[in-house]
């Protein structure tokens, strides 16, 4: 029975796949396409006990300890980074944050709403001046450039996954007369080095690992004995669950986060063999939803410099579809952090000392 509903709803899932592609669907009816999905999943991740609940967690958690600590490693990297640093530029605020940002008010631009996330996370981490810091996942640099600004006596190491990463970063110090960071681009699932650092920080990379017992492990040989490691990645607060492309509808799986992970609120809470848990924070999903519908806002506002981006990289015949995917995926981040008033997905800070 469940293959006979299946079918026709598969078929009108591609249908309407189709038709967002020719930028036929209205962003209303995108919206409240999403919710759908997002009561589904709902549905099908809250168990009807407490008991159930927990197990359910328990077993996921367990899962991950069989898996590699990334599952996808390249593709997920073309899916964000093939579009060049330019794009990022139009659509991102001042520091080139790509993750959650933090809206203290209304008035809250989107590079305030980033500068007031980026501090948070100095006093969450406790970053002071003349510590060496590793930057795990560092994209663009947002974290790391802060830090080195802020504190001239830090020494910042920079581990991200492209080059392009990279160049903006280091030009980005000659442009502020900065000294005091240093870019490595790497794998962070096969990468290994000899040096343990004051602060180890990571800020939504965690969200593409599997193996968090083996990652955790790799990255406590990075700390000093008297160091802290501060997390930050986005969650939902009840339930685990891997992104997976299996129906028509897993379309973020498939063009945005492929060989992803949403993990629970308290998720890393069962992986402390290597590191101690020393403050849990949670922060409410709307500042995610803000920042991405301020993201949609630049790409709609920049949208005449926007094409010819979208042109040279995925070819005229392929414009359209990228724009309207690429504004797709803002609302769809949007709607999933604003649902429920931000109360059911949103962004857990952890930190951590070493065993």
């Amino acid at each position: 029975m469940e293959a006979l509903i299946r079918t026709p709803y598969e078929a009108t899932v591609k249908a309407m796949l189709a038709s967002l592609e020719r930028n036929l669907l209205p962003d209303m009816v995108v919206r409240q396409l999403t919710r759908l999905l997002l009561a589904s999943r709902l549905r099908s991740g809250y168990q009807p006990s407490a008991e159930l609940q927990l197990s359910h967690l328990l077993d996921f958690a367990r899962s991950l300890d069989q898996m590699p600590i990334a599952v996808e490693t390249e593709k997920p990297k073309a899916q964000h980074y093939e579009l060049p640093t330019s794009f990022f530029k139009l659509v991102l605020g001042k520091n080139l944050k790509y993750s959650s940002c933090y809206f203290l008010d209304k008035s809250n631009t989107l590079d305030d709403a980033e500068d007031q996330m980026l501090e948070m996370y100095c006093t969450r981490a406790q970053i002071k001046d003349g510590q060496s810091i590793l930057d795990v996942g560092c994209g663009w640099g947002s974290f790391s450039l802060y830090i080195a600004k802020k504190h001239k006596n830090c020494n910042i190491t920079g581990i991200c996954n492209s080059l392009t990463q990279k160049a903006h970063i280091e030009e980005r110090c000659r442009e502020l007369q900065l000294s005091n960071v240093s870019i490595i681009v790497a794998d962070i699932s096969k990468f290994e080095m000899e040096a343990s650092f004051d602060r180890v920080v990571s800020i939504e990379m965690f969200e593409h690992m599997k193996n968090y017992k083996v990652l955790l492990k790799k990255i406590s040989g990075w700390m000093k004995e008297d160091s802290l490691l501060f997390v930050h990645h986005f969650c939902h607060k009840a339930f685990a669950y891997n992104f997976e492309d299996i129906n028509e509808d897993d379309w973020i799986t498939r063009y945005f986060f492929t060989g992803g992970t949403m993990p629970s609120a308290n998720l890393l809470l069962y992986f402390q063999d290597d590191v101690t848990v020393v403050d849990h924070w949670l922060v409410n999903g709307k500042h995610y939803a803000q920042t991405s519908e301020e993201w949609l806002n630049r790409m709609d506002e920049n949208s005449l410099v926007i094409r010819p981006i979208m042109e040279s990289t995925y070819g005229k015949a392929e414009a359209t579809k990228w724009t309207v995917y690429w504004r797709t995926f803002f609302i769809a981040v949007a709607e999933l952090f604003g649902y429920n008033n931000g109360e059911e997905w949103m962004v857990a800070h952890f930190l951590f000392k070493k065993k």
